[in-house]
């Protein structure tokens, strides 16, 4: 364990150590070169006492530091000090996606395709490189605390398969596809399946294999189908169900053909959740699933646990002693002399190899172990009659240099083999003119005689050298791409909206301009959309207070006009000139017609005679008729007259939206009877359907 402010290489200073795996610690270091903080990955002890592994080790590191992409854990360097083997990488300031499931319990639908994405397209940016994880899980996803996902490791899970290591054994098993259960050729389509089983971990909280030890869990990634992930998480939408299921899929020919094609579907899906349009590859009669027969279940306990566990006599602690008891009677070799079977397979092979060489050797002269003083006396006889005879002369072979360049070292190898001279690596170079792997220069060059069993050393291409992105943010995306392809650049192009950036232009990015790339490389660009649409609401009859503020609060501008309407009441919105549903971008002006209420129709009451009542007696001295005129529609009073002299005309103007009334009158009269006495009498008339003249 290295301890605080502990240099290594002169350049990092160990700050602490921030966690611990199967096969090495990590370590918060400060970068003094570029004052930086960065992760150092420290090899136990264990593992750096194996020469083999040490050398798996740093060329896979090597080949994962070419990548560079922002959903990755760079790799910066990669080197040996005092016994200590350690990578220098990106140090990146989170937690892992599974401490993160482990606190929410299970992640959202846009949570969970947001992750998947930026994973996704880390995977994809190793495997247009050619690099295979192995080993995609949970633990190795770190959510940054700027909300970016990165997979580290990439490179590493190779150099540990290709040895019997137990580092977090019961973890990768549960993301492990049937052919890595099985021990089977991997390619890219193992890595689709492992995040197969993060998203299903991601939406439902649990993976969908589990056991008590490696051996059951590798089988039923084998033989057992899973339960749909919709069974725990039942809100899920069927396309995540669907993109799940197909990345799952025990047979590879029916996952994803690439990461490419699998990043399609969860943009898709992110789109149109509850649309079904993931293609499931149709099953053949080979690729259902069977019961696995004994002897085929024994083959992979044998290889899962050569898979997984440093020495075989070091059992799961998980297991139980009657598990053991089975294992054994089913054929293992005892650990220790299975140990003893390999060491004395080893012994006998490099015995084999020996004899072939001294027979081969001997074939051709080159080995003597003591001939007979008789032969020797012979042969310096020869020599010495030889040397009296003939002049002396350079006895040594030559051979004409070939020309290595452009070829890759092991064709360099067979091509100098066949002419007795012999090869070895002089370093890597960058080269915009052969690619990576490729033979740049040559110690010896082609065409000069070079003695025979000489060494030539070679110097291989580390492929194109690094030089400036260009800027193209602000530059309309046509542009933008043919300058990037122009310097040698590819672009990947995504959009968004802005309100600041016109339509068409390059927003952002990845990497910025001045930043150091390889030609080859992708740059990520953001192109904008313009304003993002508002999608136009309905607001018909509603009052207009109220159609301002809900149109305001979207960007949008309004203006009225105004309109009697016989059905929309006064001040509430008869119409509106966006229609409901359409998208317009911020900004625009929606023109809305206010009621007036109903228009208004005038009539009057034209020189209408009221004549006295006939049956009012002619002695009468005091006639008084109190006269009320109504409307017949909602017997709305119009006005009142009080008559005493007869007849009475009635003119009335300004009757609004009626065309016809009624009177009512109350009479009231007075008289003397014969002996003088007053007497008062009255009664009540009505007068229907009296017509009104329009205005």
């Amino acid at each position: 364990m290295l301890k605080e402010g502990i240099y290594i290489a002169d350049r990092y200073e160990i700050v602490g150590k921030v966690g611990t795996g199967g096969m090495a610690d990590v370590y918060k270091a400060k970068d003094h070169t570029l004052g930086r903080f960065v992760g150092i990955k420290v090899l136990k002890q264990e593992f750096s006492e194996d020469v083999n592994f040490v050398t798996k080790f740093r060329t896979e590191a090597q080949s994962a530091a070419g990548l560079e992409h922002p959903n990755i854990v760079n790799i910066y360097d990669v080197g040996s000090e005092n016994a200590i083997h350690y990578i220098v990488m990106e140090y990146v300031e989170g937690i892992t996606l599974k401490t993160y499931i482990e606190k929410k319990g299970q992640l959202s639908f846009k949570e969970a395709v947001s992750i998947a994405i930026q994973v996704g397209r880390g995977i994809e940016a190793a495997h247009n490189k050619h690099i295979i994880h192995r080993d995609i899980k949970p633990q190795n996803i770190i959510i940054s605390t700027e909300g970016k996902v990165k997979v580290t490791d990439f490179g590493i899970a190779r150099a540990a398969s290709s040895n019997t290591i137990n580092s977090d054994v019961m973890g990768s098993v549960h993301y492990a596809s049937p052919e890595q259960a099985r021990n089977g050729f991997v390619d890219g389509k193992s890595d689709i399946y492992s995040l197969g089983i993060v998203m299903y971990e991601m939406v439902t909280g649990r993976v969908p294999f589990d056991g008590e030890s490696t051996v059951a869990i590798a089988i039923q990634h084998l033989q057992e189908e899973m339960i749909r992930p919709s069974a725990y998480a039942p809100d899920l939408p069927i396309s995540l169900e669907k993109i799940i299921l197909k990345c799952t899929q025990k047979s590879p020919d029916r996952r994803y053909d690439t990461i490419g094609d699998l990043l399609i579907d969860l943009k898709k899906a992110l789109i149109s959740p509850n649309e079904d349009f993931v293609v499931m590859v149709p099953i053949g009669q080979q690729d259902k699933t069977r019961v696995m027969k004994q002897e085929e279940v024994e083959s992979i306990k044998e290889q899962t646990r050569n898979m997984y566990y440093e020495d075989a006599a070091e059992e799961p602690e998980e297991e139980d002693e009657e598990e053991e008891e089975e294992e054994e009677d089913s054929g293992f070799l005892n650990p220790k002399m299975e140990k003893a079977v390999t060491i004395m397979g080893i012994v006998a092979a490099v015995i084999i190899v020996a004899i072939i060489i001294y027979i081969v050797g001997s074939f051709f002269g080159l080995f003597r172990f003591g001939g007979s003083q008789k032969e020797d006396d012979v042969k310096q006889e020869e020599m010495k009659d030889d040397e009296e005879e003939e002049e002396p002369e350079d006895k040594t072979e030559k051979v004409e240099m070939i020309d290595l360049k452009g070829k890759t070292f092991d064709e360099a190898k067979a091509a100098l083999y066949e002419i007795g001279l012999g090869i070895e690596r002089a370093g890597e170079e960058s080269s915009d003119t052969y690619a990576q792997g490729q033979i740049v220069s040559q110690s010896v060059e082609a065409g000069t005689q070079v003695e025979k069993h000489t060494t030539i050393r070679v110097t291989i291409s580390s492929g194109v050298g690094e030089i400036d992105v260009p800027m193209v943010t602000g530059l309309d995306q046509t542009a933008a791409e043919a300058k990037l392809a122009e310097s040698g650049f590819v672009a990947n192009t995504d959009f968004g909206y802005s309100d600041s950036v016109a339509s068409g232009t390059v927003m952002s990015q990845t990497p910025e301009a001045g930043n150091k790339a390889k030609k080859g490389d992708t740059v990520s660009l953001i192109v904008s959309r313009g304003t993002e649409p508002v999608v136009m609401p309905n607001v018909w009859n509603k009052p207009e207070a109220e159609a301002r503020e809900q149109l305001s609060a979207l960007g949008l501008k309004v203006s009225t006009t105004s309109d009697y309407s016989n059905d929309i009441p006064e001040g509430n919105v008869i119409s509106q000139n966006i229609v409901e549903g359409k998208s317009v971008e911020k900004g625009a002006t929606v023109t809305l017609v206010i009621s007036l209420g109903k228009k208004s129709t005038f009539y009057s009451l034209d020189n209408y005679s009221i004549n006295k009542l006939e049956d009012i007696p002619k002695v009468a001295t005091s006639i008084t008729a109190k006269i009320a005129l109504y409307k017949s529609e909602s017997e709305e009073l119009v006005n009142t007259w009080t008559a005493t002299s007869f007849p009475f005309v009635l003119t009335q103007g300004g009757i609004e939206n009626c065309s016809e009334g009624y009177i009512i009158i109350e009479w009231e009269w007075s008289y003397l009877d014969e002996e003088g006495v007053e007497i008062l009498e009255g009664r009540t008339t009505e007068i229907d359907d009296i017509p009104f003249t329009p205005n």
